[in-house]
């Protein structure tokens, strides 16, 4: 496989995570400290996954870690939904990060659908 940092989906992923790891650690209080941590987790699962998939000797090796990734960046996205509504984040922090959420997560299922085209074509069994 290729060098992942070629990859726009992996580097959307990895703005994402820094996004959501500087956002998390404005979050204050004791008692949101594990909340910080799983923010940071998710996010930083993202890019790891597809750093991880890329080294895979197979598409479909290279598949199953980004439906990984989507696992965690649609965990992510629950994460900030509930810290907005907790009050944790404010509505103009939650916004942005949002919108890098829901870009990233149609890149990967792009990255995903054309891989599984190219090691599945059409009328294939």
């Amino acid at each position: 496989m290729s060098d992942y940092t070629k990859l726009l989906v992996w580097r959307k992923a990895h703005a994402l995570s820094l996004s959501a790891h500087r956002a998390a650690s404005c979050i204050r209080g004791a008692q949101y400290a594990p909340f910080r941590s799983q923010i940071i987790r998710a996010a930083m699962s993202v890019p790891a996954n597809i750093v991880e998939g890329r080294e895979q000797k197979t598409d479909a090796g290279f598949a199953r870690y980004l439906r990984i990734a989507l696992g965690s960046v649609s965990e992510l996205e629950y994460h900030l939904l509930a810290a907005r509504d907790i009050g944790a984040i404010s509505e103009t922090g939650y916004l942005p990060l949002c919108a890098r959420v829901v870009e990233v997560r149609r890149m990967l299922h792009g990255l995903l659908r054309r891989i599984e085209l190219t090691t599945n074509p059409p009328g294939q069994p």
